[in-house]
């Protein structure tokens, strides 16, 4: 059994580790812009396009055939790590909830197939993308339903630029309760629209899962008690890390029931994409917050030109914890110590709570349920970040190598630069 202590002391390890891995896995996929000219390092080494960093998630290699740029999904079961202490049952594409991105370049065409190894049909929209009626996606309307066992193939070409989804149109609820969705990101044809130093994508998800269980609940309508990015909770999640002075673009996908109001701290944000396209500058706004539709997506950029670990996360702040009750008796201000050593007496390991606010939950070290997480979670330079859901880091710092995007520890404050007790 995890408890949540042991669960809060992994929580800067676990960061540490999926960066490296990261780094491993693509270690030059990006570069500081040039300041005298203006073009990144990767445009200048003859790339056609700059690959986005997908937070805990990869991107499909595609296979050249007659011109053609092939990709192919499988729609299956599978297990999810939502972090350290929990492993749930989701359906995904190939191993992983959400599915592998998808990277073309506008004016490619795909060829799509899909294989289905679910326990029922499917099919697979392509969201926000421009395409001919017929590989529009939607079972019963547009295609058959893909039966089990059976694959099908798409095949299309990318009309224009864009972050867009990727879902299925057969038992909707179901499939996309579960977890069936992913990226499909379409670069511009002129590598030299748009540049950018960093790139990230990420999808926003909700899940029901009740303490001790494994599988959610695809039947809930509103009342969930799991947020995540990219199928990850805090503090699991992959963290942003850029160096001073880049320019980095998020891409945010909305594929859950609520929306979401992602906020970054740090720095003025301009959002120039939706699912319909690129935003013009003239129409560009600053913002600190950016909200996130159901079934939307949005874009933003920002220069990365202040050091520092600044948090990055939905502004619901509900859905910035860890598994929750929605009954919850509201006990502020009730004294309840003798009730509570009575019930002590009564009922082995008993802990009351609530009395001065629930930041004490994050100290306890209570068992929990099997697999399940602390609704608190995540230990900082300073103490417990008490958070445990939509929640990431942006780490900016100077002077980082040319290629290395690994977690570079906690950022060290310039003395007297940090917040501080005044003594009277």
């Amino acid at each position: 059994m995890t408890t949540r202590r042991q669960f809060i002391t992994g929580g800067a390890a676990l960061i540490g580790a999926a960066l490296a891995e990261r780094a491993t896995a693509a270690p030059d996929i990006v570069s500081r812009q040039d300041p005298a000219t203006e073009s990144p390092r990767w445009l200048q080494g003859g790339k056609s396009y700059q690959p986005v960093v997908t937070l805990n998630g990869w991107s499909l290699p595609p296979r050249m055939k007659d011109g053609v740029k092939e990709f192919h999904l499988v729609a299956e079961p599978v297990k999810r790590e939502f972090a350290p202490g929990m492993t749930v049952n989701c359906w995904g594409y190939n191993g992983s909830t959400p599915g592998p991105t998808i990277e073309a370049v506008e004016g490619d065409r795909v060829r799509i197939f899909l294989t289905n190894r679910l326990p029922e049909h499917t099919s697979i929209h392509w969201h926000g993308i421009r395409l001919p009626n017929g590989m529009d996606g939607i079972g019963g309307l547009t295609q058959p339903h893909i039966p089990p066992g059976k694959t099908f193939v798409y095949e299309f070409v990318l009309k224009r630029s864009g972050t867009f989804m990727y879902h299925p149109h057969s038992d909707d609820m179901v499939q996309v309760a579960m977890g069936m969705m992913g990226l499909f990101i379409v670069h511009p044809r002129n590598p030299k629209e748009r540049p950018v130093d960093r790139d990230f994508a990420f999808l926003l998800h909700n899940w029901d899962i009740e303490a001790g269980t494994a599988t959610p609940k695809s039947s809930t309508m509103t009342e969930f008690n799991l947020w995540t990015f990219n199928s990850r909770v805090f503090p699991a999640i992959d963290p942003l890390v850029v160096r001073k002075g880049d320019r980095v673009r998020v891409r945010i996908g909305n594929l859950s029931m609520h929306d979401h109001p992602i906020h970054l701290h740090g720095f003025d944000l301009q959002v120039t994409g939706t699912d319909g396209g690129w935003v013009p500058k003239s129409a560009q706004f600053p913002e600190v917050t950016v909200n996130v539709p159901v079934g939307a997506m949005r874009a933003f950029e920002f220069i990365a030109d202040e050091p520092g670990d600044w948090a990055l996360h939905c502004h619901k702040l509900h859905h910035t914890m860890g598994p929750m009750g929605h009954a919850v008796p509201n006990m502020l201000g009730v004294p309840h110590d003798d009730i509570a050593k009575k019930i002590g007496q009564l009922v082995d390991g008993y802990m009351s709570m609530g009395e001065n606010g629930m930041a004490e939950m994050q100290e306890m070290q209570m068992d929990l349920p099997e697999n399940t997480l602390p609704m608190m979670a995540g230990e900082g330079p300073f103490g417990p970040l008490e958070m445990g859901g939509m929640v990431t880091l942006l780490m900016v710092r100077d002077g980082l190598a040319h290629d290395d995007y690994r977690n570079p520890g906690w950022y060290r404050h310039p003395p007297g630069s940090v917040a501080h007790e005044v003594v009277s």
